[in-house]
């Protein structure tokens, strides 16, 4: 069959009674012709089933979607009983906090009490540290007080057979130190007149025995609250030569010199001892005509 053919037997004309059983005979004027064009069989036709299904693929899936969404929706639902235990369970921890917070607080508060009291303990352990640190300090001055007496005494006792009144005897010869305020203090050439008015003379002190005796015996009776003074000796610069020389005429072989001693500022010819705990270091010289302290020497009376 031609193409022609088949479009001309799907474009026929077709009447519209041809289309209804009418019940009234068809009239000209209402006579109305139908093309009815049959589809023919292809790509639109296949597409139409294809996407019903495709439809009803999804539909079905949103359904079950919905379905498993209700029944979470189910699972997760809370009772009126639910609620009520849920805000039981809020009002015990929210008395429980409460308490836990009345108890922090109480806590503190007593801590800070003992802290309190152990700063006052500790003030207390402070001040009776101090006060065992200045009673050692005390024995130990005492101590050091009554060693020194008991090695007088010796020297005391055999200056009264040996020495003048005043005097001590200390390394076979008697000596004078000056410290009563009374004494006074005078120049160098005063303090040699004093101790030839003793049949004496200034200290030779021409050893280490003796200069650690001379020295120990200055710092145990010297008054730690003053100045400390020095003590002429019987040593000076003889400018003629530039050398220092006692006065026995021997010239100093081993001094005992201050650190950068002696310097010779202003004219300073005659030497000094202070009571310096290194007694290597305890020598000075000084201006002749300052007023200081001295110390005398002279052979004792008997020497049975």
């Amino acid at each position: 069959m031609e193409r022609r053919d088949v479009d001309d037997r799907f474009n026929t004309p077709i009447c519209e009674e041809d289309l209804e059983d009418g019940e009234y005979p068809p009239s000209n004027q209402n006579r109305r012709q139908v093309f009815m064009s049959k589809m023919a069989p292809g790509r639109h036709g296949r597409l139409a089933p294809v996407s019903l299904v495709l439809l009803a693929a999804v539909l079905l899936i949103v359904d079950i979607s919905l379905g498993v969404h209700y029944n979470k929706l189910t699972d997760t639902h809370l009772t009126a009983d639910d609620t009520g235990r849920i805000k039981n369970e809020l009002d015990k921890l929210q008395d429980t906090y409460k308490t836990a917070i009345k108890t922090m607080k109480g806590a503190n508060n007593q801590l800070d009490t003992e802290m309190s009291r152990q700063t006052q303990t500790k003030w207390e352990l402070e001040h009776q540290t101090k006060r065992t640190n200045d009673y050692e300090a005390q024995i130990e001055k005492i101590s050091k007080d009554i060693a020194s007496m008991r090695s007088h005494l010796k020297m005391i006792n055999d200056g009264c057979r040996h020495c003048p009144a005043g005097w001590i005897l200390m390394n076979s010869v008697c000596y004078y130190f000056p410290f009563m305020d009374s004494s006074g203090v005078k120049t160098w050439q005063r303090a040699r007149e004093f101790c030839q008015m003793y049949d004496g003379d200034l200290a030779v002190i021409d050893s280490k025995d003796k200069e650690n005796s001379t020295v120990n015996i200055l710092i145990n009776n010297h008054d730690s609250s003053k100045f400390p003074m020095g003590f002429w000796i019987g040593l000076r610069d003889v400018h003629e030569e530039g050398t220092w020389k006692w006065l026995d005429g021997t010239v100093l072989v081993e001094g005992y010199w201050n650190d950068g001693e002696p310097n010779d500022i202003n004219d300073e010819d005659c030497a000094g001892v202070y009571p310096n705990e290194n007694f290597f270091k305890a020598w000075n010289d000084v201006p002749c005509g300052v007023t200081m302290k001295w110390i005398c020497e002279k052979a004792p009376t008997s020497t049975n």
